[in-house]
């Protein structure tokens, strides 16, 4: 059974309950989900209950997912979404620690360029589009040669070798925006030595069996990882490859409307604590949210008109221009002065309603908590990457 590939051993565990299958599977793959989890969470102990977390979705969703997924690239993104909400309640802490840590290592000259895009990879892997992101997993977590990658992927080697090169430029840019620049060949060399560590021993072992017991057998925060990963799953699942969106914008003289792409209503227990916002970068419209929010809580200007579209930077631009002249500011000097304080009463938000107009945009109307009041706001997708494009109260 060791020779099957990949869709052969889910199809045997999905149709036929094999644990045999579900356990080799298991073990092919808990060094590359346990890595990952450990690279986001610093710390072991949590770093094995996201793995754990991580198979036993597998495991409950085996049945409906398509056979020619690429598993790897499939436990990476399930990975990221379950650390992700490990540190939801710390991730602010956590962000301003990792960037310390970048400058202190970007400050030493012999600085090892592993060391400082590490922090970042699986955030910057799980933003990738999914042809992007199994391209990288294949040819670099794994190590597969580009004609093996092509047939996983349904392509020549050639463009095996296109797709890894398009998708490594995207890390490189990524990295590059938040100070870490290097090159397409280091960050593909530095991935390939580095990204996969051993997992503990009797980990594979532990995760086969709380995982083929669907989370029966799990700890009580192990169940809280999976039931809040599954949540972020179920926001990010959508027909045309986007995930819906969640902004407040704090400009009452905006007037374009927020639109952001989703299959169903969300209820009001969708809310977004203040304490959560954080920065998540742009590939996706509540990554974009979550670094608007977290530009504001910061008064960072720079990163407030980062997060905002083309169309949104000229509003502000023309809005405040007299008052710009006045206090003699740039404008992101003057969005960092003037933004925060109007969402000093914000507690959080919460989803009342949503609808799409088209692939690259989407209406929602939020309720900023705390102030008890409405927004409707717009997302857009600019490129690659989706940005705050308006609110109108």
């Amino acid at each position: 059974m060791r020779q099957w590939n990949d869709a052969d051993l889910l199809s045997a565990y999905a149709n036929r309950q094999s644990e045999e299958a579900f356990g080799v599977l298991v073990e092919r793959y808990v060094a590359l989900v346990y890595s990952a989890a450990l690279r986001q969470v610093q710390n072991p102990h949590l770093a094995e209950e996201v793995t754990q977390a991580a198979f036993t979705i597998l495991a409950q969703k085996a049945r409906g997912l398509n056979k020619r997924m690429v598993v790897s690239g499939w436990l990476c993104r399930t990975a990221h979404f379950v650390a992700r909400n490990a540190l939801k309640t710390e991730f602010r802490r956590q962000y301003r620690e990792t960037e310390a840590h970048m400058q202190s290592l970007n400050d030493e000259p012999e600085a090892e360029v592993w060391q400082r895009f590490a922090p970042l990879l699986d955030e910057a892997v799980a933003q990738l589009n999914e042809a992007d992101r199994n391209a990288v997993v294949l040819r670099f977590y794994e190590k597969k040669p580009l004609n093996e990658v092509g047939a996983i992927l349904g392509i020549d080697a050639d463009a095996a070798q296109k797709r890894v090169s398009r998708a490594l430029e995207k890390l490189r840019n990524f990295f590059a925006k938040r100070g870490v620049d290097s090159t397409t060949a280091a960050i593909a060399e530095n991935i390939s030595a580095h990204s996969i560590q051993a997992a503990p021993v009797a980990l594979a072992k532990s995760v086969t069996v709380v995982a083929l017991a669907k989370g029966a057998a799990a700890s009580t925060s192990t169940l809280t990882l999976i039931k809040g990963a599954l949540k972020i799953m179920a926001w990010t699942k959508l027909k045309t490859g986007i995930i819906s969106a969640i902004i407040v914008v704090g400009v009452a003289t905006t007037t374009t409307t927020l639109v952001i792409q989703h299959q169903h209503h969300l209820a009001s227990q969708n809310d977004f604590s203040r304490a959560a916002w954080a920065f998540s970068g742009y590939g996706e419209p509540k990554s974009a949210m979550m670094s608007f929010l977290w530009a504001i809580r910061q008064a960072d200007g720079q990163q407030i008109l980062a997060a905002c579209s083309p169309g949104l930077q000229q509003t502000f631009q023309k809005h405040f221009q007299e008052q710009m002249r006045a206090s003699g500011k740039t404008l992101g000097e003057f969005l960092a002065q003037d933004t925060p304080p109007r969402f000093s009463t914000t507690t959080g938000i919460r989803i009342l309603e949503q609808k799409s107009d088209s692939e690259d945009q989407i209406t929602l109307r939020l309720l900023a908590l705390g102030e008890q009041k409405e927004h409707r706001i717009t997302v857009k997708k600019i490129g690659e990457e989706w940005k705050v494009d308006g609110v109108m109260d």
